[in-house]
C-alpha cells in the first residue's frame, strides 16, 4: 500500500492514500498512519450519508410532482445537488483507486427549467446518481461505520471503564483488544470495497461512452459540413459581389476604350486608366478571399509566425510562448490559427485586458494551445465567438475549456489531436 497521493487534474488538493491493493503490510508508524487516514476517509462517508438521504428522498419526491411547478422546483433543488455531492465521491474514489472516473451527463446547454429537468429524467448518468445516494445511506454507510466502530471501541469502553468502574467495562475493554488487531487487517478492503462500489455506480461503462462520443461526432461533423457549406456560399458571394462585378467593369471599360482610342485618345486613356485602377481593386479582392480559405501567412510562416503576426497587430502587450516542433496538418493548423484569432480577437474587444498571453505545444501528436488575459472574466463558452471556436476543433475531434471567474484571469486551453507521420521540424513551424 502507498500513501503517496496520487496525480490528479481537479480541484481538490487533499491527500488521500491510493490503495493501489489488498496486501499485508509491514506493522510499523506509515502503515499505522495510512490506516489512520482511510479511517478519516470512511468517517467521511460516513458523514456524507446525511445530504445523500436527504437528497434522496428529495428526488424521490421531485420525480412524480415533475409536471407541476413543485417538482419542478425539487429537481433544480436535488439535482444540482446531487451532482456536487457525486462528483466528490467520484474525486475521492477515483484518489483512492488511482484513476479518473467520469461521469458522463447528457449536456443540457440551452435548454429552459422545463426541457432540462426533462433531460435529467431520461439521463442514465443522474439515475446512477439516483441509485447512489440510496447506496451511501445504506449499504455504504454501514462499510464506513465498520473501520470506525472497531477503532473507537476501546476508546469508549476505556472511557466508560474510567466514569464508572466495574467488571462490565473492564472485560469490554479486554474484548476490545482483538477489535484493534480486526481494524488493522480489514479497514484497507473495507475503504478499497466501496471505492470499487463507487466506480461501479457512477462510472459510466464504456458502451455509453462509445454511443455518447458516436453523438458527439455525428453532431461535429454536421455542423462541419454546415460550416462548409456556409463557407462556399460566403466565397460564391464574395466573388460575385466584389471581384467579379470589378472584372466585369474591366471589360466594359476597355471595349469603350478600344472604341474612343481613334476619335477621343483621351478619354480612352481616361478609361485605360480606370480600368487599372479597378484591376487593382479586384486583385485585392481575391487575396482577401484567399485569406478567408488559407491565410498566406500560414503557408508562408507557420502557425507560431502567424501567431506572432496576430500578436504585433494587437494594441495590448501579448506574450507567446510557441514550442511547435513537426508539421502540422494543414486543415487542423488552419483551424488553430483562426480559433487563436478569434480568442485574441475577443480579448481586445470584451474582456478590458491590459496585457494577454498565448503559449502552443505540439508533441507529434496532440497541439496544444492556451490563450489568456487580465480582464475582467466572466466569458461565456455560449456566447457567438466562443461557440464557433468550439464547432470548429470538435470538426477535428478537438475540445476547447474555459475557466473565467468573474475578475478574471480568462484562460482558453484548446486541444487538437493531429498525428503525423513527418519525423523533422518543418521549416514554417518554429519556437518563438
Amino acid at each position: 500500500m502507498s500513501l503517496g497521493g496520487v496525480t490528479d487534474s481537479g480541484t481538490m488538493p487533499l491527500p488521500l492514500p491510493r490503495i493501489e491493493s489488498i496486501r499485508p503490510t509491514p506493522v510499523n508508524r506509515d502503515a499505522f498512519v495510512e490506516r489512520l487516514r482511510l479511517t478519516g476517509v470512511s468517517l467521511g462517508q460516513a458523514l456524507l450519508a446525511i445530504p445523500a438521504l436527504v437528497l434522496g428522498i428529495l428526488t424521490l419526491l421531485a420525480w412524480p410532482l415533475l409536471l407541476v411547478v413543485a417538482g419542478i422546483g425539487l429537481a433544480h433543488l436535488a439535482v444540482p445537488a446531487t451532482e456536487q455531492l457525486t462528483r466528490l465521491h467520484r474525486w475521492a474514489a477515483g484518489r483512492l483507486l488511482g484513476e479518473e472516473i467520469g461521469s458522463g451527463y447528457a449536456d443540457t446547454a440551452g435548454t429552459n427549467p422545463l426541457t432540462r429537468a426533462v433531460v435529467w429524467l431520461r439521463d442514465p448518468a443522474r439515475w446512477r446518481d439516483f441509485a447512489f445516494l440510496w447506496f451511501s445511506a445504506t449499504g455504504g454507510f454501514v462499510l464506513s461505520m465498520v473501520p470506525i466502530g472497531l477503532l473507537t471501541a476501546p476508546v469508549v469502553h476505556l472511557l466508560g471503564l474510567l466514569i464508572d468502574p466495574g467488571w462490565a467495562w473492564a472485560v469490554l475493554l479486554l474484548l476490545s483488544g482483538p477489535m484493534v488487531i480486526v481494524w488493522w487487517l480489514v479497514t484497507p478492503a473495507l475503504v478499497r470495497a466501496r471505492a470499487l462500489a463507487e466506480r461501479s455506480i457512477l462510472g459510466h461503462s464504456r458502451v455509453v461512452m462509445l454511443e455518447r462520443r458516436v453523438e458527439e461526432v455525428a453532431v461535429s461533423r454536421s455542423e462541419a459540413l454546415d460550416h462548409s457549406a456556409a463557407e462556399v456560399r460566403r466565397i460564391e458571394r464574395d466573388l460575385h459581389d466584389g471581384a467579379q462585378a470589378r472584372i466585369a467593369a474591366v471589360g466594359m471599360n476597355v471595349g469603350l476604350a478600344e472604341k474612343l482610342l481613334a476619335t477621343d485618345p483621351a478619354a480612352a486613356a481616361e478609361l485605360l486608366k480606370e480600368a487599372r485602377e479597378t484591376t487593382v481593386s479586384a486583385l485585392e479582392d481575391l487575396r482577401s478571399v484567399v485569406r478567408g480559405i488559407h491565410p498566406p501567412v500560414l503557408a508562408d510562416r507557420g502557425l507560431a509566425g502567424a501567431i506572432e503576426a496576430i500578436a504585433m497587430a494587437i494594441p495590448m502587450p501579448v506574450t507567446l510562448a510557441m514550442d511547435i516542433d513537426g508539421e502540422l496538418p494543414a486543415p487542423v493548423e488552419s483551424a488553430a490559427y483562426f480559433a487563436l484569432t478569434e480568442c485574441l480577437t475577443n480579448v481586445v474587444k470584451h474582456a478590458g485586458a491590459t496585457r494577454a498571453w498565448v503559449t502552443g505545444t505540439y508533441d507529434g501528436r496532440l497541439l496544444r494551445l492556451v490563450v489568456g488575459d487580465d480582464g475582467r472574466g466572466g466569458a461565456n463558452r455560449d456566447g457567438s465567438g466562443l461557440a464557433g471556436v468550439v464547432r470548429r476543433l470538435l470538426a477535428f475531434d478537438g475540445t476547447m475549456d474555459l475557466t473565467s471567474p468573474l475578475g478574471g484571469p480568462t484562460v482558453v486551453t484548446m486541444e487538437l489531436p493531429c498525428p503525423t507521420a513527418h519525423g523533422s521540424s518543418s521549416p514554417k513551424t518554429r519556437p518563438s
